[in-house]
């Protein structure tokens, strides 16, 4: 190994570490042309100069690895709440960005394998296979869709709305492209590689107009009024209670005087995730003497509880999203699907819990999945509201949330304490403005310990209680929008754009070889 390579090493290294910095909570997104472009020509020079293949795959690894281990060191946090934990700390911190640089190494190695000795044709393959690697990312096993480059431009709400059409793996893909077309402009091989570059500015442009139109149309939809106003509530109560056994009224009497209920106000309470320690869905009504000094049959409350059931003997145990009259009967329910690894079931778990591993969020047993998202419709007094239902971890997803658009609004509750005043929960409520964009719709956001919020289809904070600080906003007026083009296609107009950067990676190619 020579001094030379040490040198590569930590450069690439650095490259990935900076690229971070284009990412909420910071967006400094201008770092991204710099650095994605300079290892775009790294990876172009030195396929000249080797033939190493697993060398090739070390050098994207690399990037990887400063990459997530800057922007998810937060996930470690969660490990300090329980004792039995935090000797997985040190692991942690660095297994979790060594597996997901993988998928950087393979974006690297497949682009020696397939590379051609034409830039234009290399800028549209190395796109190609970022882009594709990031959805295999977010899509295998329980996946894992975290930090993709598109969510730089989470603050370009103008230019970002053309996830509307083309959703954030379309958009994450011509990110790619843009950020890494200077490299075009410097190594072109002809003058002509150069409109190119410039198609790519005009489309980001171009973009850019499409969300200001939007942005102008939005404005001038007819306001509809709710019968029920919605009051979200974003609280800051400790994850001590999942741990030292604190008496669950406390909490109630808290959540209940945060909510500060009107008996004359018609109000849907929206609390958050998990937020009564050691009560169940069904055991919830033993506490109706704590509401009934504060509810009428003018309120109903959404919130996160533990479900369970039993099947031919077996206990289920679901993280639910339950919908309650004001006696705490049960309306409906919603048990997530997308379950957290390791925070609510532990993958093996026949095998890892001999070892002394378990669950972050529970101390029984892993969480089962539920069997589908359903739309939850509010029946009150010949008045029908419907909504969404999104726990936590599931507003990440992009393409694969409802295959319905018949709803007014998403619902999503969180808990964002296990990742204490890290840029952890800042990332998360990110992803929300990306899914109301996507979907067309409002999304209501409550969380503990997180940021809550109102944000509306375009993709605009309409209100918000802010990090660390607890409080209530209500929702009682929406503007109807039309549904997206990716509501109703999905990831299919991604699997299009696949197959037009493919067509034009072999278009290019061969011209350059005629």
């Amino acid at each position: 190994m020579t001094k030379k390579s040490y040198i590569e090493f930590i450069f690439l290294i650095f490259l990935g570490a900076a690229t971070s910095l284009s990412l909420p909570p910071f967006n400094y997104i201008i770092i991204n042309f710099i650095t994605l472009s300079l290892l775009f020509a790294f990876l172009i020079k030195r396929s000249e100069k080797t033939k190493n293949k697993k060398l090739f795959f070390f050098y994207g690894w690399l990037f990887g690895f400063g990459y997530f281990i800057t922007n998810l060191y937060w996930i470690s946090i969660s490990l300090t709440f329980d004792e039995s934990f935090k000797f997985l700390i040190p692991i942690t911190l660095v297994l979790i960005p060594a597996f997901l640089a993988l998928f950087y190494g393979i974006i690297s190695f497949l682009f020696f394998i397939f590379k051609t000795k034409k830039v234009i044709s290399s800028f549209f393959l190395f796109s190609l296979i970022f882009g594709l690697t990031e959805y295999v990312r977010g899509s295998i096993l329980t996946g894992f869709p975290w930090n993709l480059i598109a969510y730089s431009f989470s603050n370009q709400l103008e230019i970002l709305n053309i996830t509307s059409v083309i959703g954030t793996y379309g958009f994450n893909l011509f990110c790619i492209s843009l950020f890494i077309s200077p490299t075009v402009f410097i190594l072109r091989d002809k003058r002509a590689d150069i409109w190119v570059c410039i198609f790519f500015i005009l489309t980001t442009i171009s973009f850019y107009i499409y969300g200001s139109q939007s942005k102008q149309d939005f404005t001038e939809i007819e306001i509809n009024t709710i019968e029920h106003k919605v009051r979200v509530i974003g609280s800051n109560i400790k994850l001590d209670r999942f741990y030292s056994n604190i008496d669950p009224i406390t909490a109630i009497e808290d959540l209940i005087e945060l909510s500060e209920p009107n008996k004359n106000e018609k109000t849907i309470f929206i609390w958050p995730e998990g937020i009564l320690p050691g009560i169940s869905q069904e055991k919830l009504v033993d506490y109706k003497w704590l509401f009934e000094n504060h509810f009428n049959e003018n309120h109903l409350l959404v919130l996160g509880i533990n479900s369970k059931s039993v099947d031919k003997g077996v206990v289920k145990y679901f993280n639910s999203l339950s919908l309650y009259d004001h006696s705490l009967n049960l309306l409906n329910s919603y048990d997530k699907i997308k379950l957290v690894p390791f925070g609510e079931f532990l993958p093996l778990e026949h095998v890892l819990k001999n070892i002394g591993l378990k669950t972050l969020t529970n101390h029984y047993q892993s969480y089962s999945k539920g069997s589908g998202r359903n739309i939850i419709n509010i029946n009150k007094n010949n008045y029908s509201l419907k909504f969404l239902p999104l726990i936590c971890y599931e507003i990440i997803y992009s393409g694969r949330l409802f295959n319905n658009p018949d709803f007014d609004f998403i619902i999503n509750i969180s808990e964002d304490g296990w990742f204490g005043q890290s840029i952890g929960p800042k990332q998360h409520f990110i992803h929300s403005i990306y899914r109301a964009i996507e979907s067309g719709k409002y999304v209501l956001r409550s969380s503990n310990n997180g940021i809550s919020a109102i944000i509306n289809p375009f993709g605009d904070i309409e209100q918000e209680v802010s990090f660390n600080k607890t409080g209530y906003i209500d929702f009682s007026q929406f503007k109807k929008v039309r549904p997206t083009v990716f509501s109703k296609y999905g990831n299919k107009i991604f699997g299009l754009i696949t197959l037009l950067y493919i067509f034009l990676f072999f278009s290019f190619n061969r011209i350059n070889n005629e």
